[in-house]
């Protein structure tokens, strides 16, 4: 969880209600169990992986892989650029002073440190952070309880408890974003594999959901409030994104204080993992582990610079998520066929051609839902958000994946075809539905941490994964 929290849920609540805040908290964090199902199920049938790009280019092959890569960095690219706006705006928002200073600050330390001590010093860091924030979020909670009056006819005129047709829509739209989202977050992957045990995963997964549920409703709830104290909209009216902020200026400034610090906690939490993702995906999906980690690590330092100038001049937080979010519902549901057997003859091809056939998709029903193609255009963008009143965003969450499926049936009908016709041609057999040898390395009774297979399995394996 990143700053970007103290900006997103609140407005979300106050656009649609406790039904949104319910919602968003729930689609958060419920999502984050997939990693304890799926990562024993790919640690099986890749050992020596350790980020989910690792099992595609075993899988699917060398072009699927470096597809999944740039996706997976652009995600991580996103993200970080998203998190330095957002701790920038905190900060102004906060004392009214410049935010460039904290974010130029906050990109050198996280980066020195990462760059010194890597995964292990991120990880460590976290749990500080982490601890930190749990006495504060207690705090500023407790105080907000105590210092702000809730007026009663606020609540009745705002029609906040009430269901709204974003609300529901929500419903589908954001476990679907979240969910695939999270495939390309190569900081969560990194955690999954580091798990000692099968066991281990679940235990700290599920302590995670139960924890991140709790922060975010109390974040969203923060939205709730200040509709319900006067604080916001304001005079003149101010955008739900800043409620949060708008509530903390009924607070003393001691509260202001806590809440600062908390936020800078939670942003160099999530930018230092964002760090230490994206130099261990380059490393091993770019160069295969063979360019000197530093020179990987010098990159890294390079793309914070044009992070850092973007971030300041990014638009709203949720659009920048919103981005990615697309882009992985239309990528995500074609690519995890291959985690089972029963997929054997699933390709690359089909994975590649049905996430660009997905994004295409959206652009088509923009393009028809607003009789537009420039309007079609923007929707692959989310211009204008999820709260436009219609249903263009939610028939956005819908081509994505289900367009992304049409369009990698229709790239395998096109394969098979081809390779049937070639074989005519040649006068050899049609073997492009032949099962592969092994089709999975570890047993389903082994543990998928610590799995005891032979070398010969894991190369046959390996073999298995092809494009065409």
């Amino acid at each position: 969880m990143g700053s970007g929290i103290l900006f997103s849920y609140p407005q979300l609540a106050t656009l649609a209600g406790l039904q949104g805040v319910i919602v968003y908290a729930v689609a958060s964090a419920a999502p984050i169990l997939i990693f304890a199902v799926l990562t024993p199920i790919i640690r099986r049938k890749c050992p020596e992986g350790f980020v989910l790009t690792e099992w595609t280019r075993q899988r699917y092959g060398l072009v699927t892989a470096l597809y999944l890569s740039a996706l997976t960095l652009l995600t991580l690219f996103l993200y970080m650029v998203a998190e330095l706006s957002a701790i920038g705006q905190v900060v102004t928002a906060l004392t009214g002073l410049d935010g460039l200073p904290i974010v130029i600050v906050e990109a050198v330390v996280t980066t020195i440190y990462t760059s010194l001590g890597g995964f292990k010093i991120s990880f460590l860091t976290d749990n500080i952070q982490g601890a930190m924030i749990v006495g504060l979020i207690i705090l500023a909670t407790i105080t907000v309880g105590v210092k702000t009056e809730i007026k009663p006819e606020l609540i009745e005129s705002s029609g906040l408890l009430k269901s709204s047709l974003v609300g529901w829509q929500l419903i589908y739209i954001l476990p679907v974003a979240i969910l695939t989202n999270y495939f390309f977050l190569a900081n969560f992957w990194l955690r999954a594999f580091a798990s000692k045990t099968d066991k281990d995963l679940w235990i700290g997964i599920s302590i995670s959901t139960v924890f991140i549920t709790i922060v975010l409703t109390l974040v969203g709830v923060a939205g709730l409030v200040a509709a319900w104290s006067g604080a916001w909209p304001g005079d003149p009216p101010q955008d739900g994104s800043i409620a949060f902020f708008l509530l903390l200026e009924q607070l003393p400034n001691w509260v202001v204080g806590i809440v600062l610090v908390m936020a800078v906690a939670l942003s160099t939490a999530a930018f230092d993992s964002l760090q230490s993702a994206m130099v261990s995906t380059a490393s091993n999906d770019l160069f295969r582990n063979r360019l000197n980690i530093w020179f990987v690590r010098g990159l890294v330092v390079l793309i914070i610079f044009p992070v850092a100038v973007i971030a300041l001049k990014a638009p709203g937080i949720l659009q920048i998520y919103l981005i990615s979010d697309l882009l992985s519902a239309a990528t995500i549901p074609v690519l995890i066929f291959g985690l089972s057997d029963r997929f054997y003859w699933w390709r690359g091809f089909e994975v590649v051609v049905g996430g660009l056939g997905g994004i295409l998709t959206v652009f088509i029903f923009g393009a028809i839902y607003y009789d537009s193609p420039q309007k079609g255009g923007e929707l692959i963008l989310l211009q204008e958000g999820l709260y436009t009143g219609d249903w263009g965003a939610f028939g956005a969450f819908v081509a994505a994946p289900v367009g992304g499926v049409i369009w990698g049936g229709i790239a395998l009908v096109g394969r098979l075809g081809f390779q049937y016709a070639q074989a005519k041609i040649n006068g050899t057999r049609f073997d492009a539905l032949d099962r592969p040898l092994s089709a999975s390395i570890v047993s389903e009774d082994r543990d998928a941490i610590n799995p005891s297979d032979t070398q010969d399995e894991i190369a046959s394996a390996k073999s298995t994964g092809k494009f065409f």
